[in-house]
């Protein structure tokens, strides 16, 4: 079983995404909002039971790393998005440049260096 902290959501998040090749990505003003899986998809990911991985969002919440959108799901903020983008560039660069594109990340990092 897994020892969860908020980095580890937000790499298990990052790993969940590379693996499906998927990256959602929201422009909003100077910002970007990026979809985080669903709380029971991280749990399943991450072999914990799901009610383990609640007290956590609501602790990313509450440091404005995640907003809930209703009927869109979980979505970073734009310190979230910093976070992740972070971890992308540090971590999962090759990963994460083959599913966007190597000069869109390149742009994304430009905005949150």
């Amino acid at each position: 079983m897994a020892i969860l902290s908020v980095d580890v959501l937000f790499d298990a998040a990052i790993r969940i995404q590379l693996a499906e090749k998927l990256i959602s990505i929201t422009f909003i003003q100077d910002t970007i909002r990026i979809k985080f899986p669903t709380t029971r998809r991280l749990a399943e990911f991450l072999e914990v039971p799901h009610y383990y991985v609640l007290p956590y969002f609501a602790m990313m919440e509450q440091e404005e790393l995640v907003t809930r959108a209703e009927r869109v799901g979980i979505l970073t903020t734009a310190k979230g998005s910093r976070k992740m983008i972070t971890m992308m560039r540090e971590k999962y660069l090759r990963e994460t440049e083959n599913i966007l594109g190597t000069p869109v990340f390149q742009e994304i990092i430009k905005k949150f260096p």
